[in-house]
């Protein structure tokens, strides 16, 4: 049986220490070169009890019929409800199809996807993502952390529901890559716009399932100020050394992930691994530490990696929402009793962004480690 995954030694100091060390040795994850070595830099290879194990299950998950659930029929919806509630308080993860999302439009979101992490390593660093900030293009985490890197590229963006922020996505690819970028963000802002559509049938499934209403995490939601991310995981020759994207659970509120079809995400039950097979045409959501503590704890955020492969290219599109910054994360009432207590204290979103950009590399118990640290700077 594999063990459950440990954190890593994760505080300020560390990160701190991590930084000192980059700034003296700078790693280049130039992916079109680093795909075809067969020896790997020794700091993407993972420890022995943390690399992708050969023999993972698949994890079967029914998928859950948004369209169906949109119709009323009380025999749907009641299946939705105890499908969804089921996952969410089992591991935080599920699958969604019959979503309503123009499948052009997801496909023409990956091939722009392609675009991008073709091009030369330069071109793709006129967005370089600066240290401490949450957006902008990274090779691996090489700015950041000088072990156990992951082996893949991204590019992330802001995303904002709010009417004043209607070419926030068109105007990013414009401004940081010039005027021949402009289809990019309008396919980009066409996509946000339709997950935050999306987002909306989602919270109403969440709120019923957690009895609060439909209507009680939609209005929480009303404004949110997102990511989104392209992942772009290289070939890999030493596949079983390392990973895509370490053992993790998102600090944000929800994930929702359009994976192509060559598989890789893995999602941890019942003390091992278990591999997503992909569903053509379906959304993979997974629960965050955010609303995580929204639920006062009773959906768990979701504890998931990503492998990679030494035959194809892997790539996904990951929609991460987030509250509006100013709201403040707190449970329904109705979600807080005698049996079950507060977990978390109040914050905001920008706070704990802040926490996972500056001083702690995202893991396992980000949220208890963030609630620790809230508790150790107000006393």
């Amino acid at each position: 049986m594999l063990a459950m995954p440990m954190p890593p030694s994760n505080h300020p100091s560390s990160l701190n220490q991590t930084k000192h060390e980059n700034e003296r040795t700078s790693l280049v994850f130039d992916a079109p070169v680093l795909q075809y070595e067969s020896n790997i830099p020794p700091q993407f290879i993972w420890p022995d009890n943390e690399k992708p194990c050969p023999d993972r299950l698949e994890l079967l998950v029914p998928p859950i019929d948004l369209k169906g659930f949109f119709t009323g029929d009380a025999s749907v919806v009641s299946e939705a409800i105890r499908t969804v509630d089921e996952a969410c308080k089992k591991h935080g993860f599920f699958l969604i199809v019959n979503h309503g999302v123009d499948f052009q439009l997801i496909e023409k979101a990956h091939e722009y996807m392609d675009a991008f992490f073709s091009m030369k390593l330069a071109e793709k660093q006129r967005a370089q993502r600066k240290v401490g900030d949450s957006c902008g293009y990274a090779s691996s985490f090489t700015g950041r952390f000088s072990s156990k890197l992951p082996w893949k590229e991204t590019l992330s963006f802001r995303s904002c529901a709010d009417s004043q922020c209607s070419t926030i996505v068109k105007d990013y690819f414009v401004n940081v890559m010039g005027e021949d970028f402009a289809e990019f963000g309008k396919v980009y802002q066409e996509y946000v716009e339709a997950m935050n559509n999306l987002t909306n049938g989602i919270m109403e499934l969440l709120g019923l399932s957690l009895g609060v209403g439909r209507e009680y995490f939609k209005e929480f939601f009303e404004g949110n100020d997102s990511i989104m991310r392209l992942n772009y995981y290289p070939i890999c020759q030493k596949p079983d050394l390392t990973l895509g994207t370490g053992p993790h659970c998102d600090p944000t509120s929800l994930t929702i992930l359009h994976q192509d079809q060559v598989g890789g995400l893995e999602v941890f039950v019942d003390e091992k691994w278990h591999a997503i097979t992909p569903i053509l045409d379906s959304f993979v959501i997974n629960v965050g530490d955010t609303f995580m503590a929204l639920s006062n704890g009773i959906y768990k955020s979701c504890l998931h990696r990503a492998v990679v492969n030494n035959k194809t290219v892997r790539k996904s599109l990951a929609f991460f929402l987030c509250p509006n910054k100013d709201k403040v994360v707190t449970p329904p009432t109705s979600l807080v009793d005698t049996e079950t207590p507060r977990l978390y204290p109040d914050f905001t979103w920008p706070s704990l962004l802040e926490f996972t950009q500056k001083h702690y590399r995202a893991d396992i118990r980000t949220l208890d480690a963030f609630s620790d640290w809230i508790s150790q700077n107000s006393n």
